[in-house]
């Protein structure tokens, strides 16, 4: 079982910086597409950034020159810098990676850790 663990949300004003941290068990990770989701109070989950294997990334159109997404395989951690936040932003933030697993395609999802931004 992949098991991935979030941290380094909080409470923050709005205009501030907070860093992310999604940290894997196992190599699977450093194998497959690592990706940031949120899930805003009422609302559905939404893709926030992707990083692939290759580190391509991709990012919602909302965080595009705010979020940075990144990744260090020898520490098995993705990393989401978020600048400039707006109360927009507040939600609960996901780690997510999905590939073949045992046998079977899976989806793996953190626990989530809150980001809460003032205006």
């Amino acid at each position: 079982q992949v098991q991935l663990v979030e941290s380094g949300g909080g409470l923050v004003q709005a205009g501030g910086f907070l860093r992310l941290s999604c940290l894997a068990s196992g190599s699977f990770f450093r194998f497959n597409d690592v990706g940031w989701y949120r899930q805003a109070p009422g609302k559905q989950r939404e893709l926030v950034a992707t990083i692939s294997t290759d580190g391509s990334t991709n990012y919602e159109d909302s965080v595009k020159g705010r979020f940075t997404i990144s990744k260090d395989n020898g520490k098995k951690t993705v990393y989401l810098e978020m600048n400039s936040l707006k109360s927009e932003d507040t939600a609960v933030y996901y780690c997510n990676t999905h590939g073949w697993y045992s046998g079977y395609y899976r989806t793996f999802w953190g626990q989530g850790t809150q980001v809460t931004v003032s205006s």
